[in-house]
């Protein structure tokens, strides 16, 4: 299972990826195996504003269909589009052209209840 160090993680298996005073968003890689082929992606809508924790959107696998949190609170200041025609790039590629969404957050310390990489391993190895 790949949990790259440069990300942060929730415990609902969602990653943030910090880009300036944006987030990057997205499942993980074990978010993405547990969910089986994906096959449509509900994305948030842009100007949504969100609180840690809140349902940004959903992701429907030949499995299940599971929702996708937000892992901080900002706005939607844009979204993966592409994930309409390819919704299988998130098992594919899951912190590349996988992502879901950008949220324009408030501030320097909005990933700090995230966990780092490590800690996520641990998580998922339990």
């Amino acid at each position: 299972m790949l949990v790259p160090d440069d990300l942060r993680y929730s415990t609902d298996h969602e990653w943030a990826r910090p880009e300036g005073t944006r987030v990057r968003v997205g499942i993980t890689d074990y978010a993405q195996d547990a969910l089986g082929d994906v096959v449509f992606v509900d994305l948030p809508t842009v100007g949504k504003e969100v609180h840690a924790g809140d349902v940004l959107g959903e992701v429907e696998s030949t499995k299940s269909v599971s929702e996708v949190y937000s892992p901080v609170a900002g706005t939607v200041v844009s979204v993966n589009g592409s994930l309409a025609e390819t919704p299988e790039a998130l098992n594919r590629d899951p912190y590349g052209d996988g992502w879901i969404c950008e949220l324009d957050v408030a501030g320097p310390d909005a990933l700090g209840d995230l966990m780092d990489a490590g800690a996520y391993r641990q998580l998922t190895e339990n």
